[in-house]
């Protein structure tokens, strides 16, 4: 479900990468955390942190933007999706770099000025990619595909940044999208532990959380 296009010796450089940026921001959390649709969660990555940190930000935009371009192709889409409120900084800046158009999708509809759901230009026939910087349970995504298919707009792909592996991927390709993402939480779990970042029982607490979503 994680990128596969990439070779692994560059996918353990990406990961390594991404594990080194989590823990200079402090973006990983354990404890007891409920998540936007009211789910418990023993575990929670904030990446609504890393934009306050330039550099690091700049390193997860390259590695997000090389990641669009090896697995999906520029050529591929014609504007790029932002998922508010936690996508924005990542999908604008992916449209800016790729010159690719940008819209945003509100999760609901404004009852005010010209009521809709899909901020800026769509044309219909127009291939929109879908850019989050996390999915969980994939229904923000769901709507967000429903709401551009309902302008006109054609959604085969969605981009995220990180996967909890919690149900996403099922529930798009229901709709027929793919799920992209550059990395997993289980993939994620090992490497931070690897690294010393996290603790064995940590590790294993994000493991759980993912085999439990998938029963």
């Amino acid at each position: 479900m994680s990128l596969q296009s990439f070779p692994s010796n560059k996918k353990e450089m990406i990961l390594s990468e991404i594990c080194r940026v989590l823990k200079r921001t402090n973006a990983i959390e354990f404890g007891t955390f409920r998540l936007p649709g009211g789910k418990i969660t023993p575990y929670y990555i904030d990446l609504r942190v890393i934009p306050s940190f330039p550099d690091a930000f700049a390193k997860i935009i390259e590695i997000f933007v090389d990641a669009v371009k090896s697995e999906i192709g520029v050529e591929n889409f014609d504007r790029v999706a932002g998922i508010p409120t936690a996508g924005l900084p990542l999908s604008a800046i992916t449209a800016y770099i790729l010159k690719k158009p940008f819209i945003y999708i509100r999760q609901k509809q404004k009852l005010k000025g010209r009521e809709r759901r899909v901020e800026g230009v769509i044309m219909p026939g127009d291939r929109i990619l879908l850019v989050d910087d996390m999915v969980m349970t994939g229904l923000s995504l769901v709507r967000s595909t429903l709401a551009v298919r309902a302008e006109g707009g054609l959604v085969t792909d969605a981009f995220v940044l990180f996967d909890r592996e919690e149900g996403g991927e099922r529930r798009l390709a229901k709709i027929g999208v793919k799920l992209h993402a550059v990395l997993g939480a289980s993939e994620v779990a090992r490497k931070l532990y690897e690294m010393n970042i996290i603790e064995e029982d940590k590790m294993k607490i994000i493991i759980s959380q993912v085999k439990k979503a998938k029963k």
